[in-house]
This record gives C-alpha cells, sequence and structure tokens, in this order.
C-alpha cells in the first residue's frame, strides 16, 4: 500500500495543543494533513457525514468530556467506516482503571500529555511513525494498541 501522507484528525478544545500538534507534525518526516476540531460534536458531524476524510489516526484530548470521548470510541469501533482508523486519546493524567476503560472500548493508543515540547515531539513521532507502518505495510491494525 503506498501513501503520500497521513491523514491526521485532532479533536482539543485548548488551541495552545493545536499549535503545539501541529508545529510537531509539520517538522515531521512523514507528510501530514492535519484537520482539527475543538469539540466532539463538531468531529462527530465531520466524520459522520458521507464526504468526509476518515483519518489513519485521530488524538482526542480525554479532558474534553470523557463521556464524549468514552462515547465517540463505542461509535468508532461499533462502525466499519471507521475501522481502519487509530484512536489515540490523550491526558495530563488518567488512571490505570480509566486507562483500561479505553484500551477495553477500543482504544489503539493512550497517551500522557508530556509536560514539555521535547517529549511530546517524542511522543508523538513515535505514535506517528509506528502508525504509518500499520497503514503502508499491511499490518493488522485489530491488536494495535500502545501506551506513550
Amino acid at each position: 500500500m503506498t501513501r503520500e501522507c497521513l491523514n491526521v484528525l485532532l479533536m482539543d478544545h485548548d488551541e495552545r495543543n493545536h499549535i503545539l500538534f501541529k508545529n510537531i507534525f509539520s517538522e515531521h518526516k512523514i507528510s501530514i494533513k492535519l484537520r482539527i476540531f475543538f469539540t466532539t460534536e463538531e468531529m462527530m458531524n465531520y466524520l459522520n457525514h458521507k464526504n468526509a476524510i476518515i483519518p489513519e489516526i485521530l488524538f482526542m484530548n480525554y479532558e474534553c468530556s470523557e463521556k464524549s470521548a468514552l462515547h465517540c470510541i463505542d461509535v468508532f469501533r461499533s462502525c466499519n467506516r471507521f475501522s481502519h482508523m487509530t484512536t489515540a486519546v490523550y491526558s495530563d493524567e488518567l488512571s490505570p482503571a480509566q486507562e483500561e476503560e479505553f484500551f477495553i472500548k477500543g482504544t489503539n493508543v493512550m497517551m500522557k500529555m508530556p509536560d514539555n515540547y521535547i517529549d511530546l515531539k517524542n511522543s508523538l513521532t513515535e505514535i506517528i511513525t509506528i502508525n504509518w507502518q500499520y497503514h503502508t505495510s499491511g499490518l493488522n491494525k485489530d491488536n494495535f494498541i500502545m501506551k506513550v
């Protein structure tokens, strides 16, 4: 499978995180097309549109609303249209029980939000690189889980 770029969706209520992610992705060696949303409602409205480009990876801030994030994961895992999309949920602090609940629901990646730019860049680079390998090599993403 040959791809020229990786489609990435970011859902976060904090514009500072938008800027951080955008800067990190613009420096990445893999070409990334980024689409940004402030709320889960905006994101779901877009993704449910028949002409929406389903991203290869979705980064979602847990703090936007726990119920909304879990609900979105339920929707993604119950709809075949989203079966090839990797979901990455990040937070400043999640308990092991909360992380486990997201993994059980079908989240692929749980990331503790680093408190500095270099660590965030390293984490995002690792997630993007591994995700790119899954999408370009035809590996089975169904058993792809990662904690960063």
